[in-house]
């Protein structure tokens, strides 16, 4: 996969019900967006973009040299505000493959970031995403575990066939906590957007099952850690704890 057609989208907006206007929250110095655009500049995997409604997270990202594109702001989705953001960036359709980053995921390995992206070398795929096999007892019967249920291609690689906050499968053997980044080829986000939602997405609130429903396939790459998401004012506390620790 070149990096010459890889665009990286960073979608973001202020509005978050526990943590209010949490992209620009500092983490070791940083706004929390700019922490999650320099891992993914260090991907190497492609332009860079944070996608947002809102001009202080615009403005916060061009202060520190990254690049931010505006979309509106009545997107129900991130995919829906990547899209737009790829169609004004890239209007003569060069990108072949766009990277879903979350900017809630300051502590994501840039080499994770380079993972995902590598699964859409195999010409049958649609979207890519990533998994870490479950090791906590807890997370197992935590319905805030999204879990990926697949038939196994190799030791680090999943066929998706569902995404489930239940403790699924059921029985012996491992069990996959899904990491929220996607890699699409171009042709499968623009059909994405496109359909409506289906019935396992409202029943599960899970956007991916939209795909699968549709007949597209989802595979899994298996990675180590599982990267920490900032929802809450105490997962801000561990973000700064974290990269702090790493400062120089």
């Amino acid at each position: 996969m070149s990096s010459a057609s890889t665009l990286i989208l960073i979608p973001a907006r202020m509005a978050s019900t526990r943590l209010p206007g949490k992209p620009l929250k500092d983490i070791a110095g940083l706004p929390m967006i700019v922490q999650v655009l320099r891992r993914a500049a260090a991907a190497a995997a492609g332009r860079v973009v944070v996608a947002t409604d809102a001009a202080e997270i615009a403005q916060a990202v061009r202060d520190q040299g990254g690049e931010a594109v505006m979309t509106r702001a009545d997107h129900p989705s991130g995919s829906d505000r990547i899209f737009e953001a790829l169609q004004t960036l890239d209007p003569a359709g060069r990108v072949e493959t766009i990277i879903n980053l979350q900017g809630d995921l300051p502590t994501i390995p840039p080499a994770d970031i380079r993972a995902v992206a590598t699964v859409l070398d195999d010409p049958a795929v649609d979207i890519a995403t990533l998994a870490v096999p479950i090791s906590r007892d807890d997370e197992h019967t935590n319905p805030n575990v999204v879990k990926v249920v697949g038939s196994p291609l190799s030791a680090t690689r999943l066929r998706a066939l569902y995404f489930t906050r239940a403790t699924a499968p059921y029985g012996d053997g491992p069990r996959y906590h899904h990491i929220g980044i996607y890699a699409y080829r171009r042709a499968a986000l623009a059909r994405f957007v496109t359909l409506p939602p289906s019935p396992l997405e409202n029943r599960e609130k899970l956007e991916q099952l939209r795909a699968l429903e549709a007949g597209m396939r989802i595979d899994v790459t298996v990675v180590d850690s599982v990267p920490l998401g900032v929802d809450t004012p105490e997962d801000l506390e561990a973000a700064r704890r974290m990269l702090g620790a790493m400062k120089p």
